[in-house]
């Protein structure tokens, strides 16, 4: 079972390592635009990059991002040990 959950998981951190590397990338290069050099037309740019809105893929994208996190957070609890039953004794 943990190597089921251990393949599962590599196989989702693969799929999300370029979606979430550009979330992260876009995210900081919005608040710096932003909030510290006021560019607003940069700012949108970043914006429209962050949420695929420049594919026309903001309706999907943030929810197949969800989703692929709730996947990565499941396996990787999962295989912590947490929640495996203790032997009494």
């Amino acid at each position: 079972m943990n190597r089921t959950f251990r393949r599962y998981h590599r196989q989702i951190a693969i799929a999300l390592s370029l979606p979430l590397f550009l979330s992260a990338i876009t995210g900081i290069g919005y608040t710096i635009a932003d909030e510290w050099l006021h560019q607003i037309e940069l700012a949108t740019f970043i914006l429209n990059i962050h949420t695929l809105q420049i594919f026309r893929l903001q309706a999907i994208y943030p929810l197949l991002t969800g989703l692929g996190l709730l996947g990565l957070l499941i396996t990787g609890l999962s295989m912590t040990g947490l929640f495996r039953k203790r032997p009494s004794g």
